[in-house]
């Protein structure tokens, strides 16, 4: 059984060798040991019989914005869950703060929409660009997409609800 958690300092070596297999992979960013420290308080951890097996964080913007990041499962137990599980408690974080929008940079993309995001513009998110795409030796040539997820409906989703199409006789 997987049980869903708040990391721990503890945590954080696991959580680098998790991340790091997919740097190495080319598939996640890295992360210093010193930057999982300091960020250790945004991390949920699956564990599973005393082994953390999965991660993923919520890192804040400001009171409406949140991304998600860090997003992995330890490697040859992936399709069981265990990512979704992380999402869906993520967003309820996220929820639980009121934001209205998460966010994810991300090269598994079918996975994000697969829990309910959708594609997007990077530019719609300049606080991370300023703050880790400029700097980032792949900002040139990045693969990743980027999917947002809205946790309050915009006012054009409320508009469009509300609006009826008479259909217009020849």
């Amino acid at each position: 059984m997987v049980t869903i958690r708040k990391a721990q300092l503890a945590d954080v070596p696991d959580l680098f060798e998790m991340i790091n297999h997919y740097v190495a992979q080319k598939i996640m960013l890295a992360r210093t040991l010193t930057d999982l420290y300091e960020s250790v308080r945004e991390f949920l951890v699956a564990e599973q019989d005393g082994r953390v097996v999965g991660c993923g964080a919520l890192k804040l913007y400001n009171p409406e914005l949140g991304e998600i990041r860090s997003l992995c499962v330890a490697p040859g137990i992936q399709s069981r869950g265990i990512g979704r599980a992380l999402v869906e408690r993520l967003l309820g974080e996220a929820a639980g703060f009121g934001l209205k929008t998460v966010f994810a940079l991300t090269v598994a993309t079918e996975f994000f929409l697969k829990c309910g995001f959708r594609e997007t513009v990077r530019e719609r998110f300049p606080m991370k660009v300023w703050r880790d795409c400029l700097r980032c030796e792949r900002y040139f040539h990045c693969q990743e997409k980027t999917v947002a997820y809205p946790l309050v409906p915009s006012e054009e989703a409320e508009v469009a609800s509300h609006v009826t199409v008479k259909q217009m006789s020849p």
